[in-house]
């Protein structure tokens, strides 16, 4: 029998690892894509944001290690902010 109201948490450090791989390995892909001139304005708004991005494999490498960190602290944060959200709205 389940509970009427139950939701499910988010295991915190699970959650951050993965948007951090995840969001690591798509910039690196956007990097080496935009070498071969797809998707080359993605690549350049981020590099403005990602100090060293750029459509090289070195480039590519440099931007997936930013986002992998920029990924995690994103995912900490939603994270830690719906189990915050969600324990508060389970005893309503």
């Amino acid at each position: 029998m389940t509970k009427k109201n139950s939701a499910t948490k988010f295991h915190i450090p699970a959650f951050t690892l993965g948007l951090g791989v995840t969001w690591s390995i798509s910039i690196f892909l956007a990097g080496l894509m935009a070498m071969f001139n797809w998707g080359g304005a993605f690549v350049d708004v981020m590099a403005s944001i990602y100090i060293g991005y750029e459509p090289t494999f070195l480039g590519s490498i440099i931007g997936a290690l930013w986002a992998f960190f920029d990924g995690a602290i994103g995912g900490l944060v939603f994270a830690f902010f719906y189990n915050l959200f969600i324990v508060k709205l389970k005893k309503n």
